[in-house]
């Protein structure tokens, strides 16, 4: 089964020789997670597959949310590990899935790895918003911000993207910071809640008596 074949790059990724052979990602990702991630964009860079594997992966994740029991299938540990991949590649078949989707998902029931699929999607997930020049940026208000104060930020985002990135804005709230914003792009983060602030005084306060 091709799924065999994948699963051994993801096995010897500990050798020299092997990390020569792959796809260097366009951005790090760690974990047992990342190590399969790594070698299904390497995997998917040498057959021209990205793109569809991505989609694939993505309809895979979206199907969890409206099918419990497609979902429980995948993840159940109980099942079978050959039974459970010979099921899934036909569940594959059927939805004409890219054939790295498929080697990646019954590569992870062969090896009982089904537990780590969502945390693989998503490290895969970061490695293809970099691949496309990407810069995720997650801000965190106290209420929900509205269009013209998104475009601002937006805005001013832009300057801390290089040339050719482009900023990928997440807006979440969170009551709980009272005010202010929380601020995460790429690798920085800024913290200027209301509540950060409540917590630095009192701090500066109970330090003092």
């Amino acid at each position: 089964m091709a799924s065999k074949q994948f699963f051994t790059t993801v096995r010897s990724l500990s050798t020299t020789a092997a990390n020569n052979q792959l796809v260097k990602p366009p951005v790090q990702v760690f974990g047992l997670e990342g190590r399969y991630a790594c070698a299904l964009y390497s995997a998917g860079v040498k057959s021209k597959q990205l793109e569809a594997i991505e989609k694939d992966l993505n309809t895979l994740q979206a199907s969890f949310k409206t099918n419990k029991k497609l979902e429980d299938f995948f993840l159940n540990p109980v099942l079978q590990r050959q039974a459970k991949a010979n099921a899934i590649n036909d569940i594959c078949e059927k939805s004409k899935f890219s054939s790295g989707a498929t080697n990646l998902l019954v590569a992870l029931a062969e090896n009982g790895r089904l537990k780590k699929l969502n945390p693989v999607i998503n490290a895969f997930k970061t490695i293809m918003s970099a691949h496309r020049g990407d810069l995720p940026c997650e801000v965190i208000a106290a209420k929900p911000l509205d269009d013209q104060t998104i475009k601002a930020l937006q805005g001013v985002l832009k300057a801390f993207a290089k040339k050719g990135e482009n900023v990928i804005l997440e807006v979440k709230v969170d009551p709980s910071i009272i005010g202010g914003l929380i601020v995460s792009i790429g690798d920085k983060y800024v913290d200027m809640s209301i509540a950060s602030k409540v917590k630095k005084y009192t701090n500066l306060l109970q330090a003092a008596v």
